[in-house]
């Protein structure tokens, strides 16, 4: 049985960002898709419900080191007028905090919520505007893991978010990378809050991402169901087990979706149909976790001069502060 079979010359659809990510990881060996991909407007809700869930500590975990040291944070950016810029801004759950230590310190704030997500930038602009008015909101539409074009260029100091230990989903190559690039577009001053997840006991990482609700379950599943509604393809994501497990070698938690059967899936807006063993899975996320020592040492290699850390009382998560040097 051949993994895939697919007709010579690919339709259209294959052009298209989620048509060639699709491609290109189902036909991989092993298969793999990235997360960004999890992140239609079903998989944002998913998300935002992950974020509450009693053993997903990161989200609540890092809003309380915002709320106790963001009046710190903002004070060291020390400027008149202060650009927050947000990678992967999302809805700004935990965005509020920082935004509102940010008007206590500087007589100006601009806002610029950064995301694939239109419908969650939307939901980003309403909440800021309810909690911080003094804030003014341009939320821009772009993927940030291509192009950093969508960071403005101003003439006041920019203070770039990037948290959420976001930057755990990136193999540590591409994580500093991605930071070079970022560090491109800033000026000498200019700073990035980075937030990380540090390493710590496997069964507290292992519930995090394995929940005894399931929700969990289908934010991983609904990479599947929006393959099927926007590539006409036919998976069933019931006989897809989620599956999270503890790369305690690399330091990451790693999300799979295993097929409970043998079987053969057409993606019609493709023209070709995946098969699948019994067994085998496709690799949707890694969570790299991190120690105060490689957190310092990723900013460094891009380019970043740590200024300060923070991190909560069990040492669980860490904010840390850094210039463009």
């Amino acid at each position: 049985m051949h993994a895939v079979s697919s007709i010579p010359c690919l339709p259209a659809a294959a052009e298209t960002p989620l048509g060639a990510e699709v491609y290109r990881g189902l036909t991989a060996a092993p298969k793999t898709l990235l997360p960004w991909l999890f992140y239609d407007r079903r998989g944002s809700e998913l998300f935002e419900a992950i974020t509450e869930l009693p053993e997903y500590y990161l989200t609540r975990t890092e809003r309380a080191i915002f709320s106790a040291h963001g009046d710190a944070m903002l004070a060291a950016a020390n400027a008149p007028e202060l650009a927050v810029i947000e990678l992967g801004a999302g809805t700004a759950a935990k965005t509020g905090v920082l935004l509102e230590a940010a008007t206590r310190h500087c007589a100006h704030v601009r806002y610029y919520p950064i995301d694939i997500s239109a419908s969650a930038l939307g939901e980003a602009r309403r909440r800021v505007a309810e909690q911080s008015p003094r804030v003014r909101v341009e939320a821009r539409v772009a993927d940030y893991t291509e192009d950093m074009s969508a960071i403005p260029a101003t003439l006041c100091r920019r203070l770039v978010l990037y948290i959420g230990s976001s930057i755990g989903n990136f193999e540590p190559a591409e994580a500093a990378d991605l930071l070079r690039s970022l560090r491109r577009r800033l000026a000498p001053g200019d700073l990035l809050l980075l937030g990380v997840d540090h390493a710590k006991e496997r069964s507290v990482l292992l519930r995090a991402y394995n929940d005894a609700a399931g929700v969990t379950a289908d934010f991983n599943r609904n990479i599947l169901v929006r393959i099927n509604r926007e590539l006409g393809a036919a998976f069933r994501p019931g006989i897809f087990r989620h599956r999270a497990v503890w790369n305690e070698r690399a330091s990451r938690i790693e999300m799979h979706l295993e097929s409970l059967i043998a079987q053969a899936v057409p993606i019609r807006e493709l023209g070709m149909t995946v098969d699948f063993r019994r067994g085998e899975s496709i690799h949707t996320e890694n969570s790299y976790k991190f120690t105060p020592e490689t957190a310092e040492r990723l900013l460094e290699r891009g380019g970043f001069a740590v200024r300060q850390s923070w991190t909560d009382e069990k040492r669980w998560f860490g904010a840390y502060l850094a210039e463009a040097a």
